[in-house]
């Protein structure tokens, strides 16, 4: 099939090794020290408004609050006295357990409204919604059908927004897998990610960071099924030139509609399901058009060695079978836990002044 390849411009591509996965305390240290970050006050729609630097932060910080809190037992009531209002216009099981648990983990009080609860530009205008919350509230975290709903609360509210899924983004899964990955390899810079799958709010949220940590995204969707074109431009640009290490190297990015061909050379094989809520009607024409797209142990023997797989969940077995999702390769459990640490780590980030106490990790 043909291939686009929009951008290999590797002024050094760093070789990677077989690495034993390794937890989340025992991060690989010797990076080099980030620039000042500081993200209180920040909202955060969509990882394209982040820099390289300030994602790494809020690894760091995930990371950090997951070494004291899960392994050394520590109390960090860290959001006492705060409140986060969470507006739900779509269920999860995911991002409602990591946010209310996370929040009431570091001392603050959650609360939840669904689309009964709460009519955002219905019975009252999304305007008059972010004045009230800002005021009842210390920050939104909304999982909202359109995006123009989060962009809609940002202008209007006074405290941060979070957005907790939209049909263009979805930036708290890719911290989780990023932060797992992390975890697994030891570093980031010089992995290959392969997508497989729709071009949905998941992969737009991996092509707006992988060029930021230094990976490499391989992406094969039907045809038809392909990323935002816009967003599409956004991830080449990327791609070209980032800053790593305070040096120039561009990464990798190919579109394909061959799903082996993705998977080529791959250190990581992530999917998605295929049929979306609210896609419910397309579902028999969308499993036809997906054919193929399974990932098997097949799919991962054109792979590194050392591949991996990643699912945000929940899973169906067309997307990808049980050899595979069963399989030791699998990290989509700790992957599914890490929402907690990421979501926290955010949270703390854009309400406090925190520091990390642990080492840098490396990236």
């Amino acid at each position: 099939m043909t291939t686009k390849i929009l951008a290999m411009k590797n002024s050094v591509f760093y070789g990677l090794k077989t690495l034993q996965s390794i937890h989340a305390r025992n991060f690989s240290i010797g990076a080099l020290a980030l620039g000042p970050v500081n993200l209180k006050g920040r909202s955060f729609l969509t990882l394209k408004d982040f820099s390289s630097d300030e994602i790494k932060h809020l690894l760091w910080v995930s990371g950090d609050l997951k070494h004291r809190i899960k392994h050394e037992k520590q109390y960090l009531p860290l959001l006492q006295g705060k409140s986060i209002a969470m507006i739900f216009e779509k269920r999860s099981t995911r991002t409602r357990m990591s946010t209310e648990t996370g929040f009431s983990l570091l001392g603050g009080h959650p609360c939840f409204l669904t689309s009964q609860d709460i009519h955002l530009g219905v019975n009252e205008s999304s305007t008059d919604t972010a004045r009230v919350l800002s005021g009842l509230s210390d920050i939104v975290l909304a999982r909202v059908n359109s995006h123009t709903t989060l962009e809609e609360l940002v202008k209007d509210a006074s405290i941060p927004i979070i957005n907790g899924l939209s049909d263009l983004y979805h930036p708290i899964q890719i911290l989780a897998d990023f932060l797992t990955l992390q975890e697994h390899y030891g570093s980031l810079s010089g992995l290959t990610i392969s997508w497989i799958g729709d071009g949905n709010n998941v992969l737009h949220s991996f092509m707006m960071t992988a060029a930021k940590l230094g990976v490499h995204l391989r992406v094969a969707t039907p045809k038809g099924y392909d990323p935002d074109s816009s967003i599409i431009q956004e991830a080449q640009r990327l791609s070209k030139q980032v800053r790593i290490s305070r040096l120039m190297h561009g990464t990798q990015f190919l579109l394909t509609s061959d799903p082996v061909e993705a998977a080529r050379g791959s250190n990581v094989l992530v999917t998605d399901t295929w049929v979306s809520m609210g896609q419910e009607e397309e579902k028999k024409q969308r499993i036809k058009d997906f054919l193929g797209y399974q990932i098997t142990m097949q799919t991962g023997s054109v792979a590194k060695p050392d591949w991996t797989f990643l699912h945000c969940l929940p899973r169906k077995q067309e997307e990808v079978d049980d050899q595979v999702f069963y399989s030791p390769r699998s990290l989509v459990f700790p992957e599914a836990e890490n929402r907690k640490w990421t979501i926290m780590g955010l949270m703390v980030s854009l309400l406090t002044d925190y520091s990390p106490q642990i080492p840098m990790p490396r990236f």
